[in-house]
């Protein structure tokens, strides 16, 4: 009993990490979809996806409370996808994501 104990106790850690994701889109008519993912303790990333048939140029503007924002523009051909990561100096509590797009 006292083994299964340590052994649940010693797992725990290693799936600690996890935070909220909160995304504010504004996509301007296109057909983008997004997957956002808690990469680190300390990164954010997001997978922008372009289903339509105009390019797009997305601004991603990753927010992780006081710190400063860090801003990625990425540009999204027709039927394909980008990703952007932003890492942060603190370990993330709750990333915050403004996902732009305008047709290019």
């Amino acid at each position: 009993m006292k083994k299964i104990c340590c052994a649940v106790l010693a797992l725990l850690p290693l799936t600690a990490f996890a935070y909220p994701i909160d995304v504010e889109k504004h996509l301007n008519g296109l057909s983008i979809d997004y997957n956002a993912y808690d990469t680190d303790a300390d990164i954010g990333s997001i997978q922008v996806n372009n289903y339509g048939n105009v390019d797009a140029a997305c601004t991603v503007v990753f927010n992780n409370g006081p710190e400063a924002p860090r801003t990625r523009k990425i540009e999204v051909a027709a039927g394909k996808f980008k990703n952007a990561t932003a890492k942060f100096n603190r370990n993330i509590i709750k990333l915050r994501i403004k996902l732009t797009c305008q047709p290019k």
